[in-house]
């Protein structure tokens, strides 16, 4: 089962993905990840990606689909995967889709306004072993019709990681001075898959508007209607 998620930053694609990915015993490969893993190698690659995340843009499509079919070698994504990240844009989706098909798209939608609360309160695990994912905003409000209920994800002990213990920050690329462009590249680059799966591929759309749980759960629903493994 190859599936993706995507939506715009702030969206809840990482605390999505993680638990589909934990429900359905399938791999998790995040490309923003396997990103900054690159950058702090030191590498001549990772100096060019690095100069694109401090301005808080997408690195160079060569960077992103040399990085995601290294990840794709690895034994553990016969079974399948759930990509966060990658594609995120058209160019991207069609180099992939020369060798490879999704089974299924996972659109996430949101607000601009909950996305930019969403994003300057999120936390992350200083530890790059750890996934872990905190969201300090506490929303409720209605926009454009549409109502949005999303309590905080809170850690036990304020400021540290539920999983591993290290201490939780906040990310350059999370910091309200650079949330305008990554808004910005989002909606250029990757607002426009949406046109482009639908009609290729099973597209789940859903709103980033209730807890993760709710969200998850209508997530794993829809694929099982699917009937893809």
């Amino acid at each position: 089962m190859k599936l993706l998620i995507f939506g715009p930053p702030g969206s809840g694609k990482g605390t999505y993905s993680t638990r589909v990915a934990a429900a359905l015993k399938i791999p998790r490969i995040v490309m923003s990840d396997l990103l900054r893993e690159e950058s702090k190698k030191g590498s001549q690659l990772g100096k060019l990606i690095a100069i694109y995340m401090d301005k808080g843009q997408f690195a160079p499509d060569d960077a992103a689909i040399k990085l995601f079919k290294e990840r794709l070698k690895k034994p553990d994504v016969k079974k399948g995967f759930i990509s966060d990240g990658f594609p995120r844009n058209v160019a991207q989706a069609k180099e992939f889709d020369i060798t490879n098909k999704f089974d299924a798209v996972i659109g996430i939608l949101a607000a601009k306004e909950i996305l930019i609360e969403k994003i300057t309160a999120r936390r992350i695990c200083s530890n790059s072993q750890c996934d872990g994912n905190f969201n300090i905003a506490d929303i409720h409000k209605t926009i454009d019709g549409v109502e949005y209920i999303l309590p905080p994800l809170l850690p036990k002990k304020k400021g540290i990681c539920d999983k591993c213990g290290s201490k939780l920050f906040q990310r350059k690329d999370d910091m309200i001075e650079v949330i305008g462009p990554r808004l910005e590249v989002f909606e250029e680059q990757t607002k426009p898959l949406y046109d482009y799966y639908e009609g290729k591929v099973p597209f789940i759309k859903i709103y980033m508007n209730r807890a993760p749980e709710i969200i998850v759960a209508n997530i794993l629903e829809e694929i099982k209607k699917l009937k893809l493994s």
